[in-house]
């Protein structure tokens, strides 16, 4: 503090004063000279190791982002593939579903005509026994009657009789 105060009273820092200046500059140099021998080199390698860190930070995300951007490219190729997949495998799902319908509904046609068609038969079939059935009866009951009337004298109310037990009796059979 008393050095800077003397300065100060002397003239200050605005008058130069060439002393002051040598050893100024000379305390300048000696500093440089020992920051150069002992701080400049780690401190440039310092830097220049930063910068390579730096440099290979970039180059690093750079790389990261193509193969990043070459992952997405890839992932939304597989993505379009696989919509295409699925789209494939809906339209053949409907197409043989459809496939099954139609064809299900020819066999459920087939078979119902089968069926109409041996119904069909089944009834033709008991018809012509029925007929046969009644024909016999029919040709039962008139020898019958034939019989009874032959038998009996022919005198109308006999015959209206016979006739009407014949009628009777053939009601009780089919009952």
């Amino acid at each position: 503090m008393l050095t800077s105060g003397i300065i100060l009273l002397s003239g200050g820092l605005l008058s130069p004063n060439p002393g002051l200046i040598f050893w100024t500059a000379v305390t300048f140099v000696i500093v440089l000279v020992i920051l150069k021998k002992i701080a400049w080199g780690p401190i440039v390698s310092m830097l220049e190791e930063r910068e390579k860190g730096i440099q290979s930070a970039i180059d690093r995300a750079h790389t990261a982002k193509e193969e990043a951007e070459s992952i997405l490219k890839k992932n939304k190729e597989m993505l379009a593939k696989a919509d295409a997949e699925a789209d494939k495998i809906i339209r053949e799902g409907k197409e043989y579903a459809d496939k099954v319908r139609s064809e299900l509904t020819e066999k459920a046609q087939v078979e119902s005509q089968k069926m109409i068609a041996a119904a069909k038969e089944e009834i033709e079939q008991e018809k012509r026994r029925a007929l046969d059935v009644l024909r016999n009866e029919v040709a039962d009951m008139a020898v019958k009657g034939a019989e009874k009337i032959i038998r009996t004298t022919l005198d109308a109310d006999k015959q209206k009789a016979v006739v009407n037990d014949m009628i009777n009796e053939m009601a009780a059979k089919r009952n």
